[in-house]
Parts: C-alpha cells; sequence; structure tokens
C-alpha cells in the first residue's frame, strides 16, 4: 500500500482497511455466524472499506495520496465508533473476550495453518513481483511507460490487502503500527528494492509481533496485556525516530 500511493504513512490500519474487517467480523460474531462465514465477512468488510476510501477520495477527480489518507482516518473513525456500537450491543459474556481480540490477542489462535500458508504464498508473490513493485514506486505514469497494467495491477493489490487484512484481523485481531513501522526499518537499513523489502518486512513483522506476545505475556503475568499496545507502544516511539532520521537526510 505504501509503493501504490508513494506514501509513507500508508497501511491497512490507517486507511481503515482493518476496521472494515473489525466491524464485519464482529457482525458476524454477533450473529453467531460460523468461522468460515466471519472470514468471508471480514474480507468483505476490509474490501468495502478500501474501495470506499478510494471512492471517496477520488470524488469528481483524481485522488491525492493526502486525500486518500484523510478520507482513511475519517473512515477509521467511522468504523472505530460501530465497533463501539456493537460492544454496547453485545452481551456482557462476551464483551471482555471481544475487547481483547480488538486490541490484539494471540490467546485464541489456535490453527494459524491456513494463514501461514496465505502468508507464504503472499510472501513468495509479492517477491516474485518485486519489479513491478519498483516500477510502480517511480510513478503510474513511469509504470504505464514500461507497459504494466497499472489498474490491474493496482486491484490485485487492494484485493490481496485486504483478503491479508481479513485473515490477520479474524486470526488475532487488530493489531496497528506493524505494517507501518517496520517497512520504514528495512527500507532505512536495506534500500528500497523490493526483493529485499518484501521477504524481509514479512520476518521483521512476525518477529516484531511475537516479541511484542511474549512482553504482553509476562509483564504482568498471569494477567495477559492486550498485544494492540503493545505494539503502539514499541511502534510510536519507533517510527518517531525513523521520521527523524528521515528528516535528516539529505
Amino acid at each position: 500500500m505504501q509503493v501504490l500511493l508513494r506514501n509513507p504513512l500508508a497501511e491497512p490500519y490507517i486507511l481503515g482497511s482493518s476496521g472494515g474487517a473489525a466491524v464485519a467480523a464482529l457482525l458476524g460474531i454477533t450473529l453467531g455466524w460460523s468461522t468460515s462465514l466471519v472470514d468471508f465477512a471480514a474480507f468483505g468488510g476490509a474490501m468495502g472499506a478500501t474501495l470506499l476510501v478510494f471512492a471517496i477520495a477520488q470524488g469528481t477527480g483524481s485522488w491525492t495520496p493526502a486525500r486518500l489518507l484523510l478520507t482513511g482516518v475519517v473512515l477509521a473513525a467511522g468504523f472505530s465508533a460501530a465497533t463501539t456500537l456493537l460492544l454496547a450491543l453485545s452481551p456482557d459474556r462476551n464483551l471482555r473476550g471481544m475487547l481483547f481480540w480488538l486490541m490484539g490477542d494471540l490467546s485464541f489462535a489456535y490453527s494459524p495453518g491456513a494463514t501461514l500458508w496465505l502468508l507464504a504464498a503472499i510472501t513468495t508473490a509479492g517477491t516474485l513481483a518485486a519489479r513491478h513493485l519498483n516500477v510502480l514506486a517511480r510513478g503510474d505514469l513511469q509504470a504505464a511507460i514500461v507497459g504494466l497494467p497499472v489498474a490491474a495491477f493496482r486491484l490485485i493489490i487492494f484485493a490481496v490487502t485486504s483478503l491479508a487484512t481479513a485473515l490477520s484481523v479474524t486470526t488475532v485481531g487488530v493489531i496497528g503500527f506493524i505494517g507501518l513501522v517496520i517497512p520504514h526499518l528495512i527500507r532505512l537499513l536495506a534500500g528500497s528494492d523490493h526483493r529485499i523489502v518484501f521477504p524481509a518486512s514479512a520476518l521483521a513483522g512476525g518477529t516484531l509481533l511475537v516479541i511484542a506476545d511474549t512482553l504482553a505475556r509476562t509483564i504482568m503475568a498471569p494477567r495477559q496485556l492486550p498485544v494492540g499496545a503493545l505494539t503502539a507502544t514499541l511502534g510510536v516511539p519507533l517510527f518517531l525516530i525513523l521520521m527523524s532520521r528521515i528528516r535528516r537526510d539529505p
């Protein structure tokens, strides 16, 4: 998403995709749907949120990254309000578990096999498509000049991002800042070639999540903290440090 929008702040958490997936998943849970239906609803919510952000941001003209991010932030706030409403209407016995899930909870990820296979497939496909991502990072016009089907490639990015976001949300809840901070850190250490950035981001993002989950389980043991709070605590200062270093670069 950062390549597509050419903006370092782009990620599903900021653009509202995670919020759309969470609202759809919570609605499915409230209605008593099966796990597969909840996953499908979350995918539809993430995809719908992404397309809605772009549709509103485009309006009657072409969208700009700043306008797109502003639209995403506003819609994310709306999804947060919808989530609060669903929580208020939920039975008290389910409230604590739903709150922990929304803030990130790996305790109930008993069968992550399908998600891990999806991660491997997306990482492999993204690495193979790294040359296209490198071209797209230079702009839509440059990509079109060299023969890249920009519209189709953009739609593929939307679909893959929505699918990955939906399964991540339904597996471990809404966990922010990993997708925002990790790519910056990888680019700072290894450059902007997506043949390196893509697989390294997957490995480093998983490492940060494991560290945050371990801290969440041990800091106040036997009480467990929400993982999303830990990733925000780690991610916000790290992101500020990275942005300050970027501003000092010539």
